[in-house]
């Protein structure tokens, strides 16, 4: 019997956890997405904490009309590079949570790396 996306998804989500943690000097960017918005975490592992998000409800992002939702992954990718480049962050650790690595979680990784995020 085939797994559901629900369960392929949590399996390729283990298994990338498995290898990556989040430290002070290289924190984990975590990504989410649902079906109308997308937004990511920039988190300290050892000390649990969240250094920096940004979503596509943020009013920077929000306040756009008329753009795609790959366009709007793009901004939140930019935002987040940002505000983690006005916190000392340069070089993270791409979690992209068990998404494919295309479409929005795309694009939002080359708005990150356009924002001078290194991953």
């Amino acid at each position: 019997m085939s797994l559901s996306k629900l369960e392929r998804r949590q399996r390729i989500k283990y298994r990338i956890n498995k290898t990556i943690r989040g430290t002070e000097s290289s924190p984990r960017l975590s990504v989410f997405r649902s079906n109308a918005n997308i937004s990511v975490q920039v988190i300290d592992d050892i000390n649990g904490q969240t250094l920096v998000a940004a979503s596509s409800l943020c009013k920077e992002v929000a306040e756009k009309k008329g753009i795609s939702k790959s366009e709007i992954a793009t901004l939140v990718g930019k935002l987040v590079a940002q505000r983690a480049i006005e916190k000392g962050i340069t070089n993270v650790k791409f979690d992209r949570n068990g998404y494919l690595y295309h479409g929005r979680v795309k694009s939002l990784a080359d708005g990150a790396r356009e924002g001078g995020l290194k991953f």
